[in-house]
This record gives C-alpha cells, structure tokens and sequence, in this order.
C-alpha cells in the first residue's frame, strides 16, 4: 500500500501543478493526507478535498471532480468524486499481480521497513526487582517493550534488549538480616524466590515489634556497599535465585534479553556525572540535599543526593545512560515504563540535556497504563499481588480443558495449551491502546471467539491446516480472482508494512495487534465464501492457495512482533 499510495500522490501532485503552477504541494504531503474510509462504498483511499482548496483557491467539489477525471494510476479501477472527497478504488487484478508473488518470495521479511540500517536502539524493560515475584504489573513493561524491540528489529534497526534490574538498595540490607535470623541454604534452595518473598515479609513483621532490626539492615548494607565478602556472595546468590524464576517467565513468552546490567552496575559510575553536575553549577543544596533546578521547565526540583550523601534513581539513571551511550552508540534510547513514572523521565531527561549531552533528544520514555483482573482469587500472601506465573498457568489449563473438550486427540496438547494461554494473556492486553488502564477478564481472554488470541491463532492453524491438505500448488501459475473476498483479503495484505511504520512511530504495539484482527477477519470470510481445495478449476484453486499462503505469511509475520506463537494446531 506504501507504493501504491506513492503512485497516487505523484499522479494528483502533477494534476495539482497543472491547476495551480504556484501550488506549493509536494507528492509526500499529499499521500499524508490520504484517510481509509470508514465504508467500503466509499473506496479503499480518499482524499479530502477540502485541504487543498486553500491552495488550488477553488471549490472542493470542483477540485475533486477535476482530479477525478484527470488522475490516472494503474493500480486504480476506478475513481470517484463525491462530495468534495476523492474516492478511489483499488484494481483486484492489480494487486493479484503486485502483492501476492511479493508475499511469497520475500516470506518472514515481507513487510519489513528499511527504516533501521546502521542505526542501534538501545531498550530497556521488563526490569523486575531482584528478590520478589515477577507480577502482574510487570507485564505491560515487559511485552510492549520486548513488541518494540521485535518491531525495531524487523525494521532492520541493532537492538539492545536491557534488563534493568533492581538488584541493589536497602532491601538487601533487610533480606541478609532475615536469612541469617531465620533462613538456611537447603531452604531457601528448595523455596527459591517464594522462600525469599517470605523472609522478607517475615522481617517487615517482626521490625514492626523491634525497630531495632532496621539499624541491623542497614548495617547489613553497609557492609554490602564495602564489598564483604560474605554479604556479596549472599547477594550474588539472591539475584541467581531471582533470576533463574523470571527466566521461565521470559521462556514462556519467548524473550531473551541481551544485558541484565542492573542498578549495582551503576554504583561505581554515579561519582562522575555528580561531579560533572557540580563542575556546571548545576547541583544546589536544599535542606541538605543536592538537587537540580528545574523550576524554569515547569518542573519541581531533580533530586540527586540525599542529605546523606547517597544517591537516588535519577543518579543511577543518569549514569546508566551515558554507559549506554558510550558501548553502543545508540541512535535511540527507549524507557518503557508505567505513565506513573513519566515526570521521573522528563526530570532526568531534562538533566541530561542541561549536562550538555547531545544525545538528550535520543532518550524516549514509553508509558503505559495500570493492570487489574476481576476478582481476588490470585492475590498471595504477600499481599494484592497477581504473579504472571499463576496467571499463566491459570490460562494454560483453561485452553487445555477447552482443547480436551473440542480435539481431545490432538497430538501435543500441552505446549499447544501453553502457546495458546500465555498467546491470550499477552495478546489481550497489546490489544489495547498501551496508555490505557486495563480491566483484564480471564474468560474474554480466553475465548475462540471475537477478538482474541485465542481466535488469531485458530485462524493462523487454519491457514497451515488449508496448506498441508493441498499437498502442492503451482505458484508461477496465472492469479486468477473471482471473487470480492480475494480481493479484499490482498488489500488487508498489501496494507501490512505501512502497520509496521505506523506502529514503530507511535511506539504502539496495539496497532499490530489490531491489524492482526483485521487479517484473521479476512482471511475468514474468504475461507468460509470461497472454496479453496475444492474451486472451480485449477487456475482459481492455485489463487485461492496462494492467498491462504499469503495469509499464512503476514499473520506469522505479524504474530513474531507481539511476541505471539505460531500455533499449527489447535
């Protein structure tokens, strides 16, 4: 569709040169303003006329008649002018011979963008802290962020997957004090992270009764911050711990992260963007601690150093970001992290830029919104906390009891379950605009129908199910359409990397999602109107299976940027 709008911009600037030599509209601005009409009847492209009444200084009706006679594309079967819109309508044939054999031989590439070539984006994300369950709240963090990195990557960019992860602070002061009052290795080895959650919540509640034990922890930290070795080999152990948990989370979506530099990387890097804060007199005391001014940017203060000296998380942040910068030489760096946390980001980002970086305007901050689930029956007792493990396999043995309902001879059923549970939790909430809050539901989730994961990954199944019964196709034969679903089917298609475009600008995930819908939609309605294995003649059943293929291809596509499996069979 990018080259197809292309054509038709350079074909109305020309005519608008023609009307006006003066107009100053170039092929660019005009395919900008290019809008899908809401209804079919009204085409597949329209351009508004009103925009360039200004411009041409004629009536829009008059300026849409005129282009409508005169504007003449291949890819066009008709034009149409009503109402001061420019309605056009795209050529079946066209996109048969255009489309459908760009589909099959660039396959897993098709769609991709030539955005990124030399550039590297740099990505931080998921970043859970170190010692506590991996919950719900992570999730938007961690699959928006891992979408973007997916979509980045498509686009031909160098990413950096970047585990920030919370692994250093006072809690570890608390942690240590708790294992050596009431832990053990064996225990905390064959109770892993749940093990440690519990002698965490176990000193909360007893500093309640003996305040005395908050002086311990922070003594217990101290040491860590002067490198006892006993305290270091106990926090190593805490993070390996940690860590070997989340990872089968990550598994479960299929994310693998290139660095898990956390915040104690950081430790030894603060000093110098401190310093380099005071030798630009950007650092002022108040009330004892160090701040930078940002009253002038409609900001309240950056808060660096305590009155005790330590630092806070824009120190670390600030850090972190000129490390990044100095190993990878991004060309952009994106936060994702919730909306709570975006006057944080401007604060930080405006620091850097007041430091003299010039690299300040590379740092993006991606927000989202909160996440609840109806009900408590997953809280823990740790407290209103859903943890992605339980969720998950909560869902997995709701799609197995519906798989054992519907196919109980299914070969595999367990890792279909798994790729299809986790595939409904993950593509519920990337359906959603990412600044949204989210009322997250089990049972909508879950669904074979409407729009869902769960139905996206039956349409994608059925596309592969199509394909392994036809045995064979010739693909060099004549494209034959003949039917309004073909047709439309090639237009969802042929509209998939202006999507990826589109959703790499907004940093918005749910626009893949949303397209995917779009192309199951169709794909269905082509499948249920037209024989496929049983058309006509053979020239409409090649077609017919060329589309099914292309479907195939997009939806895999589509399905790799949301980090969304390919079901085979369901």
């Amino acid at each position: 569709m990018i080259l197809m709008k292309k054509m038709i911009s350079e074909a109305i600037e020309e005519q608008v040169h023609l009307m006006n030599a003066s107009a100053e509209l170039d092929a660019a601005t005009i395919a900008s303003m290019l809008e899908y009409p809401p209804d079919a009847a009204m085409g597949d492209l329209a351009l508004p006329c009103f925009k360039l009444s200004k411009i041409l200084r004629n009536a829009p009706v008059k300026i849409a008649a005129t282009l409508a006679e005169n504007v003449k594309v291949p890819a066009l079967a008709r034009i149409e002018a009503v109402n001061g819109y420019l309605n056009m309508f795209i050529d079946g044939a066209y996109l048969a011979d255009q489309i459908l054999p760009e589909v099959l031989s660039k396959g897993e590439r098709y769609g991709a963008p030539d955005l990124g070539k030399g550039k590297t984006v740099v990505l931080d994300y998921s970043s859970p802290n170190v010692a506590k369950p991996f919950h719900i709240g992570h999730l938007g963090t961690t699959v928006i962020g891992h979408s973007l990195k997916k979509l980045h990557e498509f686009a031909g960019y160098k990413c950096v997957g970047i585990n920030y992860l919370g692994d250093w602070g006072t809690q570890f002061g608390k942690l240590i004090t708790a294992y050596r009052l009431w832990g053990d290795k064996a225990t905390v080895e064959q109770g892993g992270i749940d093990k440690l959650v519990e002698l965490y919540v176990k000193y909360h509640e007893e500093a309640e009764k003996d305040p005395a034990l908050n002086d311990r922890a922070r003594a217990e930290f101290h040491k860590l911050e002067e490198g006892d070795a006993e305290n270091i080999e106990l926090w190593q152990w805490f993070v390996k711990i940690s860590l070997e948990e989340y990872k089968k989370t990550y598994a479960q979506l299929g994310i693998e992260f290139d660095s898990y530099k956390g915040e104690s990387f950081y430790t030894d890097k603060m000093p110098a963007q401190v310093q380099k804060l005071r030798d630009m007199n950007l650092l002022k005391i108040d009330d004892g601690a160090s701040i930078v001014d940002l009253e002038e940017y409609g900001m309240p203060p950056c808060l660096i150093l305590k009155r005790d000296g330590s630092t806070l998380y824009p120190t670390r942040d600030i850090a972190a970001a000129v490390y990044r910068k100095e190993t990878y030489d991004f060309d952009k760096a994106i936060y994702v992290t919730s909306a709570g946390q975006s006057l944080h980001f401007a604060q930080w980002f405006k620091v850097v830029d007041m430091m003299g970086y010039d690299w300040a305007d590379k740092l993006v901050h991606v927000p989202y919104g909160t996440v609840s689930i109806n009900g408590a029956k997953l809280a823990t007792r740790t407290g209103n906390v859903i943890l992605l493990r339980d969720l998950f396999a909560l869902a997995i043995d709701k799609v197995a009891a519906i798989m054992e309902e519907k196919n109980p001879n299914l070969a595999d059923k367990e890792k279909i379950a798994e790729s299809v549970g986790v595939g409904a939790i993950v593509f519920y909430y990337l359906s959603n605009n990412r600044i949204r809050d989210i009322n997250f539901i089990m049972e909508d989730a879950l669904s074979f129908d409407g729009n869902t994961g769960p139905y996206v990954q039956y349409t994608y199944a059925r596309t592969c199910s199509v394909l392994s019964k036809s045995e064979s196709y010739d693909k060099n034969a004549t494209l034959t359409l003949t039917a309004p679903e073909e047709t439309e089917l090639l237009k969802v298609i042929s509209r998939f990397e202006e999507t990826v475009r589109d959703a790499i600008d907004a940093y918005e995930p749910s626009i893949i999602t949303r397209y995917i819908l779009d192309l199951a939609g169709a794909y269905n309605r082509f499948y249920h109107n037209c024989s496929i294995l049983g058309a006509e003649n053979e020239s409409v059943r090649n077609t017919r299976l060329a589309l099914t293929e292309a479907a195939k291809t997009v939806l895999g596509n589509a399905f790799d940027l949301i980090c969304l499996a390919k079901t085979e069979k369901i």
